[in-house]
């Protein structure tokens, strides 16, 4: 085979010495031009099957180079997502819930036709939401299935007023939401509660399931959380927006799972961004714009915990309450492997915040949950106020010092003042000299000890975002349902086209 490659190339005289492996990379192009050039060799040589098994050859490598990030991460072990393709799904059946006698008059309950739409295509099938306004005021719970999907062209508005979750889907695998428009949208209506300081439904949580995606769609103003993703296993989520009230408790997304790939998403509210629970592993978050949000976090940390390989990459933070934060008080159990790399904030109360006395949970038993080999890089930008809440904050369990706390790269400044300090507490690092507050190597506790910073570090200027939001949305009226952003992270594309720029 490969002297047939090299005579082919012989015999094009554009390219008579390129290695095979430039084809490689030169994706598309270099596939057109090597099967001309086989063409040639096939010619020459008069073998009728070169060109055939060749091809068949370098195709496969090019799909090998436009596989998902995702499979190819040391974080995700195997591949993610649904197995079965859209396609095929629609192949099988297509279940419009307008065929069971409901209409997008935005008043009419869509509840009963989601659930037989449901039935008839939950062993393989698409159940399609089209354009228009729905009303939904009973809540589903689609158990089950598998080699389905949800396609959400339309916006579901809530009008019940149950507690629970307006959408939950459980135990099913092979399975895909998504919006083939890139405004499908789900509008909770959450300051109908929350005008009264009062709470209402989730609008979307997953349980038990495994090979899916959620893409393309936009929750709206939760009545509480917007998304959660427990015990789910080998799933995506990108392309995503959630916007919701200014106030605590409504929560982006939550994910306590294993093998999960989001990315793309950007999240208004005050209270999490994209936050990993216990227990998780195998976890890689990238691309997220926290506009206005209460930013990026692990926890609340309790008893047991069990977290390990989580990365952050291409965290992008706006006037939120921190950059990222690992939050516990007390407890016990273990973090490790966790990559925070490639931050940038603006305008934010805290920037780097690892707090195990967090004051705003009730004491749990234990001496403090182990963190371990955990790696911030490549952080810039400004904070609100460095003096009040300086950038770094690692404030650790004494009954379980943190180890392997290492930070590189790391440039801020205050946009209040000319000084800024670091604060730690029973915190040290692997690395030979010791950043910041942090001490070397391991051992003891030790008590709380800060740094004052009163010049500029070097490189600490950042980009801005277009979509920067002035102000909130605050609790006591409606909130729009947003556009998609050109981009989720300052240079950076959208690993997967977006589907309202399709």
């Amino acid at each position: 085979m490969p002297i047939l490659l090299r005579v082919g190339l012989f015999l094009c005289p554009l390219y008579p010495h390129l290695p095979i492996q430039s084809f490689l990379t030169e994706a598309v192009e270099a596939f057109t031009f090597v099967l001309s050039c086989l063409q040639i060799v096939q010619y020459v040589l008069q073998i009728e099957q070169v060109l055939d098994m060749l091809s068949s050859i370098l195709f496969s490598a090019l799909l090998g180079l436009t596989a998902p990030v995702a499979a190819q991460s040391a974080d995700i072990a195997g591949s993610v997502g649904p197995k079965t393709s859209i396609a095929d799904k629609k192949a099988v059946a297509t279940c419009d819930i307008t065929d069971y006698g409901v209409k997008a008059d935005g008043e009419t309950d869509i509840s009963d036709a989601i659930n037989e739409a449901f039935a008839a295509c939950k062993t393989g099938g698409v159940v399609v939401i089209p354009e228009g306004d729905y009303a939904l005021s009973t809540w589903v719970t689609l158990n089950g299935g598998e080699a389905w999907a949800l396609q959400l062209d339309g916006t579901i508005y809530r009008t019940g007023t149950d507690g629970g979750n307006m959408i939950f889907i459980e135990h099913t695998s092979d399975f895909e939401i998504f919006s083939s428009t890139g405004a499908g949208a789900v509008q909770g209506y959450g300051y109908e509660f929350h005008k009264d300081g009062d709470y209402g439904a989730r609008i979307l949580r997953f349980y038990d399931v495994t090979n899916f995606s959620v893409h393309d769609i936009i929750l709206v103003d939760a009545p509480a959380f917007h998304f959660s993703l427990d015990t789910c296993d080998s799933g995506e989520v990108y392309n995503m927006l959630i916007r919701g009230g200014n106030m605590g408790g409504l929560d982006g997304i939550d994910v306590w799972s294993t093998n999960i790939y989001l990315h793309d998403i950007m999240v208004t509210n005050k209270d999490e961004c994209v936050t990993v629970k216990s227990p998780s592993t195998n976890i890689l978050i990238e691309n997220v714009y926290c506009n206005w949000s209460g930013g990026c976090a692990m926890g609340s940390l309790g008893e047991d915990v069990d977290v390990s390989n989580i990365t952050y990459r291409n965290v992008y933070t706006w006037s939120s309450n921190q950059m990222y934060m690992i939050k516990s008080n007390g407890g016990s159990g273990t973090v490790s492997g966790v990559l925070l790399e490639n931050f940038i904030g603006h305008g934010n109360a805290y920037s780097l915040d690892i707090d195990q006395y967090w004051s705003s949970m009730d004491a749990v038993s234990g001496d403090g949950v182990q963190l371990s080999n955990i790696v911030i890089s490549n952080w810039t930008g400004t904070e609100a106020d460095g003096m009040e809440r300086g950038p770094i904050k690692i404030m650790c369990a004494d009954g379980a010092p943190c180890t392997g706390i290492d930070i590189t790269d790391f440039s801020m400044w205050t946009e209040s003042g000319d000084s800024q300090t670091y604060s730690c507490r029973s915190a040290y690092t692997s690395l030979d000299e010791a950043p910041f507050c942090l001490e070397a190597g391991s051992g003891d506790a030790y008590s709380a000890t800060t740094m004052t910073a009163t010049a500029a570090p070097d490189g600490y200027t950042a980009p801005t975002m277009a979509a920067d939001l002035a102000d909130s949305f605050g609790t006591t009226a409606s909130i729009p349902i947003p556009t998609f952003p050109a981009s989720f992270f300052p240079g950076v594309a959208p690993v997967s086209t977006l589907a309202a720029a399709a």
